[in-house]
């Protein structure tokens, strides 16, 4: 990140002295933008970019060499991804260029992560000393899958950690429950006997942005009454639930999970009483003979 930083300093000297095309330090370094490069590919476009900097601007182009190094990769080119030039040109006037790749989306798997090392061939007296492996960056690459509602319908096992805290009747952390589509409500589904039994929730699922999938909830949702719970009424007898505030909800369609961070708490006639806990929960959707045979087991 420091060097992000030294290039931006980089920059807003340029700016106001860019007819020059010079520094106070007329030294020149050109270097990945980020050690680091994480990049999600999609079913439409695996393609991405990784971004390259130098400190200085010239009034000519340069071309630059970039090459795949074995240390650190575990990505197979030309099965996972391909590079789609093995050169990169900074233009006269620029300080930028961006090394151009694509991930191809059917030959990785969900639960992949795959990288792979570049580095930059060129000049030794480019390469930044102060800075180790400036010439280097390791790209990360993840798969996103195309959001379907139906995805998260059927059987889904459900492990929380308030039916740890609280079992009541039922006595267990882990339940498999049924998620039906809502008839109304288009991304939302209904979640039958959720956290206690005759006590339905809904959730719905925001997959508009791929690299952030989001869950949320209705506030107030009822998830069981007091007596079976507590032992004790405090409240309405009403336990209910909202997302928590502190920890984001989100899921995954690759995977087929959702976690759910739940706020639960008491009111009496729309007043707080108290709040329970945040509490973690995750969904994991099975298909129906895995349901069947998980039941058969009891749980």
């Amino acid at each position: 990140m420091n060097r992000i930083l030294i290039y931006i300093v980089t920059s807003l000297l340029l700016i106001s002295c860019k007819e020059q095309y010079t520094t106070y330090s007329d030294a020149e370094y050109v270097m990945f933008a980020d050690s680091l490069s994480t990049n999600m590919i999609e079913a439409h476009s695996g393609r991405f970019s990784v971004a390259v900097s130098s400190t200085v601007a010239r009034n000519y182009d340069r071309t630059f060499g970039v090459e795949i190094i074995d240390e650190g990769s575990n990505a197979i080119e030309g099965k996972h991804y391909r590079l789609l030039s093995n050169t990169i040109t900074i233009p006269a006037g620029e300080l930028a260029a961006a090394v151009e790749v694509e991930g191809l989306y059917d030959n990785i798997e969900a639960t992949d992560s795959l990288g792979f090392v570049l580095r930059l061939v060129m000049a030794e007296q480019l390469k930044w000393g102060l800075y180790k492996d400036s010439d280097k960056t390791k790209v990360v690459m993840y798969k996103s899958c195309p959001f379907e509602r139906d995805l998260f319908t059927g059987y889904a096992v459900l492990s929380s950690l308030f039916l740890r805290d609280y079992p009541g009747e039922q006595g267990v952390f882990q339940k498999v429950v049924l998620t039906e589509p809502h008839p109304t409500e288009d991304n939302m589904i209904i979640i039958r006997n959720c956290f206690f039994d005759g006590y339905p929730i809904t959730l719905t699922l925001h997959g508009g942005d791929a690299a952030n999938p989001r869950v949320t909830m209705d506030r107030g949702q009822v998830v069981s009454d007091e007596a079976s719970v507590f032992g004790q009424i405090l409240g309405d007898n009403h336990i209910l639930c909202d997302d928590s505030p502190y920890y984001s909800s989100y899921f995954n369609t690759c995977q087929r999970f959702a976690v759910l961070w739940t706020e639960i708490y008491v009111e009496n006639l729309g007043t707080m009483i108290g709040t329970v806990g945040h509490y973690y929960n995750i969904l994991e959707w099975i298909s129906d003979e895995e349901a069947e045979r998980l039941m058969r087991e009891g749980l």
